[in-house]
């Protein structure tokens, strides 16, 4: 109800029910604001008087509405308004958000006007991407993310709900540290009060955070990149070692973190070594290294990279062919240089 609120404050929720449902008739705002079909005439007049366009149309179809006009009208967000619009912007978003970029300005503009109850978890979302440039996520949910973001800059320890598999959710209670967007996920890296040891979690599997009493702040010293990085390279099901026919400087912008660790073993040979838990995904990332290069581990890699080789090869037959075919392009040369 509106009855402990100014005319002022009426009129704006007046003004926003009228934005959020155009067609809004007389009775219909009323009702909603808790007033008399009288008071809310009264409220859209002062809207009108202070040079917000709202337009009515008489009759079985008519209702308020915002129309054009030459004065920009309030943008009025709830919370969850507001940091989904947020989000929206920033996902898949390229590069850094601290430019003179038309998005990126306008991305301020709305911080700027945000209640506070949404500017700083917004904002927060926002310092996650100004930090982790060039990675397009796949998002999260918008609040649940925000949340998150906040706590780990205030420091505020968090009651989690995690699911790391479907049908298996266990509680747990973190110190968040930071959050961290890489390879199209977004990331908690936090220091688990539940297993007394860092952990990295996914954000689309928290269910629910609730803070509680009690937080930490993160080591000094603490690479959240780095760290997170460190996670996702080692420790996975597969052992992986590869030997690169280059050198470290020459391959190293090929080779993401994600995949393991690259060392040079001597003046013309490097080698990586890592782990993953999805052979597929791991081998076609090897065919993005532009020099030869060894499979010495992981028979369950070797098995995928042989099943690419097959399919790169049948993908330039002129017919589809089996597994154990040969291109009829590949036995004419056989034949040539036989």
């Amino acid at each position: 109800m509106t009855h402990d609120l100014s005319p002022t404050a009426r009129a704006l929720l007046a003004f926003e029910a009228i934005q959020n449902r155009p067609g809004l008739t007389g009775d219909e705002l009323a009702a909603r604001l808790g007033v008399t079909d009288r008071a809310a005439r009264r409220y859209v007049g002062i809207l009108r008087e202070a040079g917000m366009h709202v337009e009515s149309v008489s009759g079985r179809y008519g209702g308020y509405s915002v129309g054009r006009g030459a004065r920009v009208p309030p943008l009025m967000f709830s919370t969850a308004e507001a940091l989904g619009l947020v989000m929206a912007l920033l996902r898949g978003w390229h590069g850094s958000i601290n430019t003179s970029d038309p998005a990126a300005t306008a991305l301020g503009k709305i911080l700027r006007v945000l209640p506070d109850s949404a500017a700083a978890p917004a904002e927060a979302l926002r310092r996650v991407v100004a930090q982790n440039p060039s990675d397009a996520a796949a998002t999260p949910d918008a609040s649940l993310t925000a949340q998150v973001a906040h706590a780990c800059e205030t420091h505020s320890r968090l009651q989690l709900a995690y699911r790391s598999r479907p049908g298996s959710d266990h509680s747990m209670v973190v110190d968040p540290w930071a959050v961290v967007v890489r390879h199209g996920r977004w990331y908690l890296l936090c220091w688990s009060v539940t297993a007394d040891a860092r952990r990295v979690l996914r954000i689309d599997r928290i269910v629910s955070a609730e803070p509680i009493d009690g937080g930490a702040a993160p080591p000094i010293d603490l690479d959240p990149i780095r760290e997170v990085e460190d996670h996702l390279a080692d420790g996975w099901t597969h052992h992986v070692e590869v030997h690169i026919a280059a050198t470290f400087d020459e391959v190293a912008r090929y080779v993401p973190r994600a995949l393991g660790r690259l060392v040079q073993l001597d003046a013309h040979t490097c080698a990586l070594r890592g782990s993953t838990d999805d052979p597929t995904w791991y081998a076609a990332q090897l065919g993005f290294i532009p020099a030869p290069f060894t499979l010495v581990g992981s028979d369950a890699v070797r098995v995928a990279l042989n099943a690419l080789a097959d399919r790169l090869r049948a993908a330039v037959c002129s017919e589809p062919a089996s597994p154990n075919a040969t291109c009829s392009h590949q036995a004419g040369r056989a034949e040539r240089t036989g």
